[in-house]
């Protein structure tokens, strides 16, 4: 009984030992990501209303707005830009309604965030830009296209949460109740991808493991780099609500009347059943290019060239 009480004794010091130094972590990575948010951008008062965003680019060269999708903000806007658009451009990365320091208004709609673009555009003294809406930032990218036809340069819809015949959800309803769960809070996203990744980059990433496993190394490290770039999830979770609002059933918007050169992308295991979303779109879209791959997960692992190759021959 003595050595049970003892064994007991140590299990207890060294649980909490481990929650402790899990404590301490935590506190270091979220107050690195409260730090990281916290330069790099500026908010900037437009006929419309504040809207943050950063930019990166010579000034006078031809604009490419990204338009980031559900837990992003400017940081991940101007990633995914760095990223895949062909140097050059002038990147302009906004933080949508209810990211990060973009107020949530009292009509977030699609097309409100739309005109908010537009306004932007008319505050930095831009007559037009190409866009590149990503994930649930194809929405407003879509009614900007379609509202702003004279603004728009061009339209890239990467993975777009948008509109497709078949409004079901691949994604059961148990997965979508735990994904709003751990997006909730810091912690609870923190703790799920530093104790099971691969279940967090499935989730929240909607990229599955095959996908992430046959990837290579600089890509992997981009995919861990845009799962940590949510945090801190708490400055996001306003915009992460709307976005699920706005993209649960998308209404249908006027893709015949769009006329700016079109590519749409996806693949066919993402998670978040964008494939036939982006299909769809460039079949109504006129002169519209698809791009589909058969494995890549939300992400697109494992095509950065051929994503690349093509944004730049949509751009030149």
């Amino acid at each position: 009984m003595r050595w049970t009480r003892i064994l007991a004794g140590t299990l207890l010091v060294a649980l909490a030992v481990g929650v402790g130094a899990l404590a301490l972590e935590f506190r270091r990575d979220l107050y690195a990501q409260q730090q990281r948010v916290k330069s790099g951008s500026r908010v900037l008062h437009t006929a419309c209303g504040d809207i943050e965003f950063a930019e990166s680019g010579p000034a006078d060269a031809p604009a490419l707005l990204l338009v980031h999708g559900s837990g992003g903000g400017f940081d991940q806007g101007l990633a995914l830009g760095q990223s895949l658009a062909p140097q050059g451009l002038r990147l302009i990365a906004p933080s949508r309604f209810g990211y990060l320091r973009s107020p949530l208004p009292a009509d977030p709609s699609g097309e409100r965030q739309a005109d908010h673009l537009a306004c932007l555009l008319d505050a930095l003294g831009l007559a037009n830009a190409a866009l590149m809406g990503v994930s649930a930032g194809a929405v407003s990218a879509l009614h900007f296209a379609v509202r702003h036809p004279q603004r728009t340069r061009a339209l890239l819809l990467v993975v777009p949460a948008v509109y497709r015949p078949d409004p079901a959800v691949p994604t059961p309803a148990w997965a979508l109740r735990l994904l709003d769960a751990i997006v909730s809070a810091d912690l609870p996203l923190w703790l799920l991808a530093r104790l099971a990744p691969a279940t967090a980059r499935r989730l929240v990433l909607a990229t599955p493991p095959a996908a992430y496993a046959a990837a290579g190394p600089d890509e992997q490290r981009r995919a861990d780099a845009m799962l940590a770039m949510i945090q801190p999830v708490s400055l996001r979770r306003q915009g992460l609500r709307n976005d699920s609002r706005l993209t649960t059933g998308a209404a249908r918007v006027a893709l015949e009347s769009i006329r700016a050169p079109t590519l749409c992308i996806s693949a066919r295991d993402d998670g978040f059943g964008t494939y036939a979303s982006a299909r769809y779109s460039c079949q109504h879209i006129p002169g519209a290019r698809f791009l589909g791959f058969d494995a890549g997960g939300h992400l697109l692992l494992g095509h950065r060239a051929e994503v690349m190759a093509a944004i730049r021959t949509l751009l030149r």
